[in-house]
């Protein structure tokens, strides 16, 4: 007699409260278990990350200064800056209007951070679910009094952006990572514009289409060791 079939595993749902006003879940109980890389690749955008914190300092430099911030386990990029990141940071244009930068999924806060002493005169909101990477950002960030780490909904429905600065999170999927992008490019000012850095072969370039799609001007500004830096404005 054959053995019964094995049961398929679940997975519990992973908050990802900032890529939209309220939280939600882009794991659905019934959805099968990822493999080990895509687990790890989410499993920072819990709320209260469940791995021991481990604190470990960076220092990176840009042609514009040195940094040193410090990281943790269970944020983004730990114990290194994101190589997307530092393309970002290096590329990316200073906003040409007046008004505040948002760091969309800030982590701990390196685009935040550059920002922030590049542009001291500036409003900078960083936006985060997790909780040990917005002590982060505020940490990395305490010298700078422009800079506010928030959870989403704390952040005051009616600002609008002159810049978003963001390494989105492409390996959440495709339905989440939209739904993030669709809630916040819209709180861009006219003639603001946003950069994002997607690697090509995460699908930058079906990323541009999907923006051109909706309506948003792009561009593409850079491109590095296969990287891509997309700027989204909205359409006049």
């Amino acid at each position: 007699m054959p053995p019964p079939p094995r049961a398929t595993p679940r997975i519990q749902p992973v908050s990802l409260g900032y890529f939209c006003g309220t939280p939600y879940s882009c794991i659905a109980a019934d959805t099968p278990t990822p493999h080990a890389g895509i687990v790890n690749s989410v499993h920072y955008f819990s709320a209260q990350p469940t791995a021991p914190s481990a604190p470990r300092t960076i220092t990176f430099e840009l042609p514009d200064g040195k940094w040193t911030l410090t990281t943790d386990t269970g944020v983004f990029s730990y114990g290194e800056l994101d190589p997307g990141t530092r393309i970002l940071l290096e590329k990316a244009p200073a906003p040409h209007i007046p008004g505040p930068i948002l760091d969309l999924g800030c982590g701990a806060g390196p685009i935040a951070a550059v920002w922030a002493r590049r542009e001291p005169n500036r409003e900078l909101i960083a936006v985060d679910v997790n909780e040990r990477a917005l002590e982060l950002c505020r940490t990395n960030t305490r010298e700078h009094p422009n800079v506010t780490a928030l959870r989403p909904e704390a952040v005051d429905p009616g600002i609008k952006f002159a810049a978003i600065y963001s390494n989105p999170p492409i390996k959440v999927g495709k339905a989440v990572l939209h739904s993030m992008l669709e809630e916040w490019l819209v709180r861009l000012l006219p003639d603001g514009s946003a950069y994002l850095v997607v690697s090509k072969h995460l699908g930058a370039d079906s990323l541009s289409q999907w923006l051109a799609e909706k309506n948003f001007d792009v561009n593409r500004i850079a491109s590095r060791k296969g990287y891509r830096i997309i700027q989204a404005k909205l359409t006049s």
